[in-house]
């Protein structure tokens, strides 16, 4: 192992001087169980039940839960195809799987239109919340006899600029992903699923209902236009009679009803977290996403139809689950006690997908310019949070822009949020059935079924047939969907655009930044002292960016490298959202940001004459990443810098946790937390001796003198008195309920009495 300097100017070095960087191409993940994974997924596609049965009846008429059905069905096709791309990439998002299939070219187009999806479902998902509430609300008022109405459509677009705005600011701060989170709102939804789908079962059987009309052309009752309500759902094929013929009929009903799968790109996202056997458990995410959502969307459609009467569908625009609640059998103060429930779940669920949309469309721009397709500068971190804070503008200003042209109507906002949803689906369908011909030869664990064997040649009819039928459906859509086809295309070529120009830009400049250091990349499979360089007992420093260095430079000012090495750490957070791509290669993981983070770090160490190494690592979380990497290394000491976003305390806590979830041995480590003022505040992670104040040490002291003189001839030594303390107090804790609470309660009292006088070394 070479022993390279980070003290000399690295444009004057030889390759074999260049400063090391190993780059660990082995991402250190948390993994997740494939119902975590199913909840992280359904956030997404669970939400579009709030609003698809609405879109698709208002365009196709009463016959719309047959074709919500069929969509529904439908998807689990889809979602094999998704595992099928999952099988051979590691991530097998859109833009990674189509540029490895058709090339960079048709990649843009797909990640526009993947774009134009997310700029849609942040607007769509918040306005429906907002006509939820609305709508409530409403009912609220009325409930009172006051006689006042909200406007829907209105109150519903600012509400929804409030909550844009809201998730705007915490993901400029910086939002950690939890599959926990997801989780727990899938568990309060899945209570009040199974409470609708019974409630309205119950009704069924005290009332009686009918079916839906049966899915047949002369049952199609295509919208026509309301300028300002309701598009026309047939667009440019209006007069032309085509829609009469069954199969043109069939697909742009169809069309008008794909919205109820929209979210299946969060499968491929969230494939790389699933635990082992990965691809097993993949399909069990799969099935539960398919079966929950076709419980969910596909009973809501026909509940609708069979429940609430056609003459009131009218009162409850944008709040179809809600006029179910206020429809179905039972006196009306528990009806809209029901009803508050199915606004508090749609509110919490539908607020997740305009926060998932901000980051999704984050992750994919981040993803596209790390491969050089757009500027580094949308990448820049923030100044003081370090996220890429100007790409998170971008996108919400399109989605501020998209709710005040839309004023709150969910009508134009579903025909334009389609283009995106079946595009992306067209081209994700394309590019695996093309690389089913291009490579081969390349392992896939998966295979969408259906495939005839000719000698050699394996015809895919199943995948054929879920493409060819995803592009009847997105042509049905290119020529009924005037909103979606001229906004979709015009927004696709003109980011399109906003891609070649600034890749031509960065190849020509040849993507030289001449006041960085060059690094000499070192891909290894896992972070070892041997492969970093260093010796055990090491100190770790993790920096988040190139702005805040004050933890490194506090590092150099007190080490002495030659008794203890110096390893810079930086984490490069994966996200869900950030597109697809193979096993991870170094030159993923090292962007222009780690460049001149590390440029940076070598300058301090050139100032202070000391020697640092220098390691990149993936990870999901932070801190399971952070300790992880520290336990490989086998460091003694943790040192990072002030959270903008998180106390002291808690980012202890945070550390306490990880390190619990670290595998045995698990080592004892000095976690250091400083302030860009220099306050210090120490945690030891892992059992070890308490630090006691003077004052402690003399109150133990007069303890075991008097209790010493109280027992006579008995030997007692400080640690018996310390020892019988604590067993005392955890039998008291034991003891029941009451004793418990009271100790905490004494033990409360006792820290704020002390907080003020408390060091700040904790």
């Amino acid at each position: 192992m070479e022993n390279d300097s980070p003290t000399q100017p690295a444009g004057k070095n030889s390759p074999a001087t260049i400063p090391r960087v190993l780059v660990a191409t082995t991402a250190l993940l948390s993994f997740i169980s494939f119902w975590r994974a199913a909840a992280i997924v359904l956030n997404d596609i669970a939400s579009s039940a709030y609003y698809a049965p609405e879109y698709a009846q208002g365009q196709v008429g009463r016959a719309a839960p047959w074709f919500i059905l069929s969509i529904m069905l439908f998807s689990y096709a889809v979602r094999a195809l998704y595992i099928e791309s999952c099988s051979m990439f590691v991530r097998g998002g859109v833009y990674r799987v189509v540029k490895e299939a058709m090339g960079g070219t048709l990649a843009k187009f797909s990640v526009s239109a993947l774009m134009f999806d997310y700029i849609l479902t942040g607007p769509i998902s918040a306005v429906s919340a907002g006509q939820y509430l609305v709508g409530f609300l409403n009912n609220l008022l009325e409930y009172a006899h006051l006689n006042l109405v909200l406007p829907i459509n209105h109150a519903a677009a600012f509400f929804a600029i409030l909550v844009t705005v809201y998730f705007w600011w915490e993901n400029i701060k910086g939002i950690p992903e939890s599959s926990e989170k997801a989780m727990r709102i899938m568990q309060v939804t899945t209570v009040m699923v199974v409470l609708l789908i019974v409630w309205c079962g119950y009704t069924l059987w005290v009332r009686g209902g009918t079916l839906p009309p049966w899915p047949l052309p002369r049952n199609l009752h295509f919208a026509t236009e309301i300028p300002g309500v309701v598009p026309d759902a047939l667009g440019w094929l209006r007069g032309s009679g085509l829609e009469t013929i069954g199969l043109i009929g069939i697909f742009v009903a169809l069309g008008h009803s794909v919205l109820a799968m929209s979210g299946e790109e969060s499968l491929a996202q969230v494939y790389r977290e699933i635990e082992h056997p990965k691809l097993k458990n993949l399909e069990k995410t799969g099935l539960v996403i398919f079966v929950y959502s076709l419980l969910f969307t596909g009973l809501v459609a026909f509940f609708v139809v069979m429940i609430i009467p056609e003459t009131k569908l009218s009162d409850y625009t944008g709040n179809y689950i809600g006029g179910l609640a206020m429809n179905v059998v039972g006196p009306y103060t528990v009806r809209l006690l029901f009803r508050a429930f199915v606004v508090v779940v749609g509110v919490l669920i539908l607020a997740g997908a305009v926060n998932t949309a901000i980051v999704g469309s984050n992750g994919v721009l981040n993803r596209v310019s790390e491969d050089g397709v757009l500027a580094d500068w949308f990448r820049a971190p923030h100044p003081r949070f370090g996220t890429s804070y100007r790409i998170i503008n971008m996108v919400v200003a399109l989605q501020l822009i998209t709710i005040i042209l839309s004023r709150g109507n969910v009508y134009y906002l579903g025909e334009a949020y389609a283009f995106g949803v079946i595009w992306s689906f067209v081209m994700k369908g394309l590019a695996v059935l093309v690389l089913r011909y291009t490579e081969p030869e390349q392992q896939r664990e998966f295979r969408v079924p259906l495939n005839l064997k000719i000698g050699r040649l394996e015809i895919p009819i199943g995948l054929a047939l879920i493409t060819i039928t995803l592009f009847g459906m997105a042509l049905a859509n290119l020529v009924t969907k005037k909103i979606a086809t001229v906004s979709g295309i015009a927004f696709s070529l003109v980011l399109y655009a906003i891609f070649t120009a600034s890749e031509k830009l960065a190849h020509k400049r040849g993507i030289v930044h001449t006041e960085l250091d060059a690094f000499h990349l070192v891909p290894g499979e896992e972070i070892t002292p041997r492969t970093a360089g260093v010796r055990p007992g090491n100190v770790v420093v993790m920096l988040r960016d190139y702005n805040t260095l004050y933890p490194l430079v506090r590092v150099l000012e007190r080490a002495d490298t030659d008794k203890q090495d110096i390893v810079v750490l930086h984490i490069r957070l994966l996200q869900r959202a950030g597109s697809g791509e193979h096993g991870l290669v170094p030159d993923q993981l090292f962007s222009t940001n780690e460049q001149l983070l590390f440029t940076k770090a070598l300058s301090a160490a050139e100032k202070s004459g000391k020697t640092i190494r220098l390691v990149v690592v993936a990870a999901n979380e932070v801190w399971d990443g952070i300790l992880r990497s520290a336990q490989s290394l086998q460091a003694s000491r943790l040192v990072l810098g002030l959270s903008p976003r998180v106390p002291v305390t808690e980012e202890a806590r945070l550390a306490g946790d990880a390190w619990e979830r670290l595998a045995d041995p698990k080592p004892q480590l000095t976690l250091e937390i400083y302030s860009p003022g220099g306050k210090e505040s120490v945690f030891y992670l892992g059992p070890h001796s308490p630090r006691l104040t003077p004052k402690e040490i003399d109150l133990l002291h007069c303890i075991w003198l008097e209790l010493s003189n109280d027992l006579g001839s008995e030997e007692l030594h400080h640690h018996d008195v310390v020892h019988f303390a604590l067993d005392e107090l955890e039998r008291e804790i034991k003891a029941g309920n009451k004793n418990h609470q009271e100790v905490l309660a004494r033990l409360r009292q006792h820290l704020q009495d002390i907080r003020a006088n408390r060091e700040p070394h904790i």
